[in-house]
């Protein structure tokens, strides 16, 4: 599989007081998105309606969280509101939220549209970008705001919508398009599209997991683009609006209507001396493949506190200072991957016991001298076999997609030490 690249931001060059402290700032793949979200348009019909409508809208058509792609895994393909009006209709966004809310009719079905973002400063690359619009298109534009609008759509057949969304997935195919599969042993795509993948997945995700009201156990109706659900308190399913069940949510903010970011800690434990970092392996995982220690962030805790009760639970060891590196988004299915770098507390603080919890098979001290050999010779994705110049028995670590890679070489170029510009 074609290494991917990784993100870069616009401000990596940046001579700041905050660069000159702590050095460059770290841009994990799934991140770095090239798009504005402008999620405070996410409610104004008119935005969303012009954009969706507008000549150079591109779509990222999702079929089961898998993304369409071009001839090779790493490149999104994009198709074009014509292509996507036999499923979604000519004018999904003609209503205000409150009118879809007041017309919801639990006999339909609507396919989960979201408004991904505009590429306002041309960030995408031509042959990463939306098809061209046709020749003598008004770029466009609502109020300030220029640029390509991007969406993502749902393409999965489900009830009374099978039938159209098979025939945009047949016609997809046609094309000599592809639907690539959604795990994430398979990511290949190019950073900025990667980050616009996630974005969309974590999404559509959320709205199929969430059909039904936590609150009532009553359908939902998803608006504000696909990144809100609402329980309406009519349905027209018998013809004209009748009440439904009453429901906390109604009239007061609930955040059980909005997608669920869950937060894990992900950590590079390094020795009390400094020489050495710690490494554990689940039992299914491939013989020889290690990766840094992570957890759930539970409720009430900070992500020091994470960080030191999860190395302790897993590993035994007891950490003293935890020093955040960066985070990455994960979107399989809504996770958060806050990156630390923390050091054990010498003598008994670095014994290994793996009788707290049973998640680890082993958990190890390796020498920086033996990871950075790794680093070299035995990255590799979880599904794919070693790669040319590993030895049988050493060392092999995640690759530099997954932010374990990005810990494990931050410490062994010595971040921590002296700032690097």
């Amino acid at each position: 599989m074609p290494i991917p690249d990784l993100p870069t931001l616009d401000h990596h060059d940046e001579d700041s007081m905050l660069s000159r402290k702590f050095g460059r700032e770290v841009a994990n793949y799934l991140s770095g998105s090239p798009l504005n979200r402008l999620s405070f348009l996410r409610t104004e019909h008119d935005f969303l309606q012009s954009a969706f409508s507008h000549p150079s809208a591109a779509f990222l058509l999702m079929n089961n969280l898998g993304p369409l792609t071009k001839d090779d895994p790493t490149h999104l393909a994009f198709a074009t509101n014509a292509d996507v009006v036999p499923l979604t209709g000519a004018t999904p966004f003609a209503k205000t939220e409150a009118d879809l809310i007041n017309d919801y009719d639990s006999r339909e079905t609507h396919p989960v549209i979201l408004f991904l973002g505009l590429d306002d400063k041309h960030r995408l690359p031509s042959h990463d970008a939306a098809p061209a619009a046709p020749a003598g298109t008004e770029p466009f534009a609502y109020r300030t705001y220029k640029g390509v609008p991007y969406f993502a759509v749902d393409v999965t057949a489900r009830g009374e919508n099978a039938e159209a969304a098979n025939a945009v997935i047949a016609a997809m195919k046609a094309k000599g398009f592809t639907f690539q599969d959604s795990s994430p042993r398979h990511m290949a795509l190019h950073a900025g599209q990667a980050a616009m993948y996630g974005q969309a997945r974590a999404l559509l995700d959320w709205n199929a997991r969430n059909p039904f009201c936590a609150q009532c156990g009553q359908p939902t109706l998803s608006v504000h683009a696909g990144t809100k659900r609402v329980c309406p308190p009519t349905d027209k399913a018998s013809g004209t609006p009748q009440p439904r069940a009453p429901c906390a949510t109604r009239g007061t903010v609930s955040n059980l209507s909005f997608p669920r970011t869950d937060p894990t800690v992900i950590m590079a434990v390094v020795s009390a001396d400094g020489t050495r970092i710690l490494l554990g392996r689940q039992k299914r995982w491939p013989k020889d493949w290690y990766s840094t220690l992570a957890g759930f962030q539970e409720p009430g805790e900070s992500i020091e506190e994470a960080v030191r009760r999860e190395v302790w639970e897993e590993s035994g060891v007891t950490v003293g200072r935890v020093v955040l590196h960066s985070s990455q988004p994960w979107p399989f299915p809504a996770s958060l991957m806050i990156g630390a770098v923390a050091q054990a507390l010498p003598g008994d603080g670095e014994t290994i016991f793996l009788g707290n919890d049973a998640e680890l098979e082993s958990a190890k001290w390796f020498p920086l001298a033996e990871v950075e050999e790794a680093l070299v010779k035995g990255v590799s994705n979880l599904g794919e076999k070693a790669p040319e110049g590993h030895v049988e028995g050493n060392l092999r670590l995640p690759p530099q997609t997954a932010i374990a890679n990005r810990l494990i070489t931050a410490v062994v170029e010595g971040w921590g030490a002296a700032p690097k510009i």
